[in-house]
């Protein structure tokens, strides 16, 4: 065809594809952010070649061209880019579109997922009156070059990954005497900062539905409680569930899959698995849930209603919510720790992770998320949010696992539970007191 739409990307290998991101989502959140960006990249070039005579072609790095079309689908061509910098890549690129006769030629990347159909069109449109097209972007390089005739010179000695890459191409442009047209200026996500575009523009897929929740649930070696788990949250309305592994052997993973759960990996570690979760999330809700605790029906309408409800001088706006705790056991005991917990969530504003913590997505990337902490970053994260506002207590209950109360029996955990917050008051290192828990845990069988 005449048009042709290079796309270019990178196979989403852990440790390889968006590195700048890794420090927020580790190697395999950000391996599997870069899988969705090109997978979103490629729908929007699909549903243009669907309505324009445009050929798409992927240009890719790392991988092969059976790797890229098992993974991303056998209906685009495939090519591995030639070594060099982008510069050069993209000029061997238009080279070869040229050569085999298109007129009009346009070179995409993956990193801007505001890039739509229509601006695609718009594009090829304007190369119908003009030499080159730039899709400028807000960190000053561009999202979109297009071009009707080659012009390899324009691509020589840019200081490429700047925010001089724009100027400078222009500036060269204007001594090869290129009439020039700029589209409208987007965003591209390639730093921890930019992934608040990423999810408005996930967001926008949902307008007009009841808000999303995204269901995000960290697991390691979870497979026998995970599936009753999954299974809660089945038949909700507008709900997507992120499981975030933190490297099982068990099959937890699989499980998760075989669900329809979206899963990504990470190094484990509770905050850690939770973080990259909510990075990757589409909601505007997000509600933490343990892999051994089960939702209450229609648990999403008690989340919505939480932020639906009208605001009042007398009760601040909600910030949080959570819901009553009910522990998988028959003993009586269990029954006075509930109601313990019952007094404690809505006197104090304090309910601890097991009771399955929701807020807005962007309260919860305002205050930073879960600190790194290995033990207590719930309670850590509360206590910030009851400094913002109320954290309202839904009327139903979460049912989690009684594993960790028949182990050393009701009573005795629960005063080693008080201890590890007393300690965390105290000033005592969470790192300390994960070891002195570990060290628990490991003087008893099962798990604390």
């Amino acid at each position: 065809m005449q048009q042709r739409l290079i796309v270019f990307t990178r196979f989403p290998e852990p440790g390889n594809a968006k590195t700048r991101l890794i420090p927020a989502l580790g190697r395999h959140g950000a391996a599997a952010l870069s899988s969705q960006l090109t997978r979103r990249t490629l729908d929007t070039a699909r549903r243009l070649a669907e309505v324009s005579p445009v050929a798409v072609e992927v240009y890719f790095a790392g991988g092969t061209a059976e790797k890229m079309a098992k993974y991303f689908g056998s209906e685009f061509s495939y090519r591995p880019q030639v070594p060099g910098d982008l510069g050069h890549r993209m000029q061997r690129a238009f080279a070869e579109a040229f050569r085999q006769g298109a007129e009009r030629v346009v070179i995409i990347g993956t990193d801007c997922p505001e890039i739509t159909p229509k601006l695609l069109g718009e594009a090829f449109e304007r190369l119908g009156e003009c030499d080159l097209v730039l899709g400028p972007a807000t960190d000053g390089g561009y999202y979109l070059i297009g071009m009707r005739r080659p012009a390899p010179q324009l691509f020589h000695a840019i200081p490429w990954g700047t925010e001089l890459v724009r100027k400078e191409t222009l500036r060269r442009a204007r001594e090869l005497s290129l009439n020039v047209f700029q589209l409208a200026m987007l965003s591209d996500v390639d730093r921890p900062e930019d992934l608040a575009i990423w999810r408005r523009t996930q967001q926008s897929v949902h307008s007009g539905q009841p808000e999303l929740i995204s269901v995000i649930i960290p697991t390691l070696n979870e497979a026998e409680y995970l599936l009753p788990t999954l299974l809660s949250v089945k038949g909700s309305a507008n709900v997507e569930t992120i499981v975030v592994d933190g490297g099982s052997t068990d099959g937890t993973a699989e499980i998760a899959h075989r669900a329809g759960c979206r899963v990504f990996f990470s190094p484990p570690g509770r905050a850690l698995q939770m973080n990259a979760g909510a990075a990757l999330a589409s909601g505007s809700i997000l509600l933490f849930l343990h892999a051994d605790t089960r939702l209450p029906k229609r648990f999403d309408r008690h989340v919505r209603r939480v932020f639906d409800r009208p605001k009042s001088i007398v009760q601040p706006e909600p910030v949080a919510g959570a819901f009553q705790l009910r522990i998988d056991g028959r003993q009586h005991a269990l029954r006075w720790i509930e109601l313990g917990v019952s007094l404690r969530s809505r006197l104090l504003q304090l309910p601890y992770g097991d009771q399955t913590l929701f807020l807005k997505a962007r309260t919860f990337h305002s205050l930073g998320g879960f600190a790194d902490l290995p033990i207590m970053e719930d309670f850590e994260l509360v206590r910030r949010l009851r400094r913002l506002g109320r954290i309202v207590i839904a009327p139903a209950s979460v049912i989690t696992s009684g594993r960790r109360w028949q182990v050393l029996g009701p009573w005795r955990t629960t005063w080693i539970n008080q201890k590890m917050i007393l300690g965390f008051l105290l000033g005592i290192s969470p790192a300390r007191l994960a070891r002195w828990y570990e060290t628990g845990r490991n003087r008893f069988p099962g798990r604390l």
